[in-house]
């Protein structure tokens, strides 16, 4: 048991320790807001210069766009002008163009086997499979009512014939 003079030290010490602790905490606290304050500035401070340059380029782009409608838009015909000659396509070298081609195919190869992959999945198989069952019973029901059609129609044919 402590004895009761020691008992304000303790208590003390403990107090002191609790402040101690408390104002660590409270140190550790600010900096990371006064941190936390600095990166937002600075971001701010991004976003600003970037607001401003974003706003440079659309009055540039806003003056461009008056000075060009002041000219005609579309030109029809291009009387006494001289004729332009067509443009002449670059030639591709061998090895470029069989570059070309082989990255062409093998995407298409690609594309191919995802299909057949797609199409050989179990979920398609089974929604073919439903889907070609329904017609079937489609079909079977459309030759039944033209069957029963037909059986109605052959009685009132003969007696026809008959009178």
């Amino acid at each position: 048991m402590i004895d009761l003079p020691l008992l304000p030290t303790v208590l003390g010490a403990l107090a002191l320790v609790f402040a101690l602790v408390t104002g660590l905490l409270l140190a550790v606290a600010v900096a990371r807001l006064r941190a936390g304050r600095l990166r937002a500035d600075a971001e701010l401070a991004e976003t600003r210069a970037e607001a401003a340059e974003l706003r440079d380029r659309v009055e540039l782009l806003a003056r461009q766009v008056t000075v060009r409608g002041t000219e005609p838009e579309f030109v029809i015909t291009h009387v006494g002008e001289p004729a332009e000659e067509p443009p002449v396509p670059a030639r591709i070298e061998g090895r470029l163009f069989a570059d070309i081609v082989l990255r062409e195919s093998v995407v298409k190869a690609a594309a191919l086997a995802h299909g057949l992959r797609r199409a050989a999945a179990p979920e398609t198989r089974n929604r073919i499979r439903f889907e070609v069952g329904r017609e079937i019973r489609r079909a079977r029901r459309r030759r039944r009512a033209e069957l029963r059609g037909l059986r109605r129609e052959r009685p009132r044919d003969r007696t026809r014939e008959v009178a």
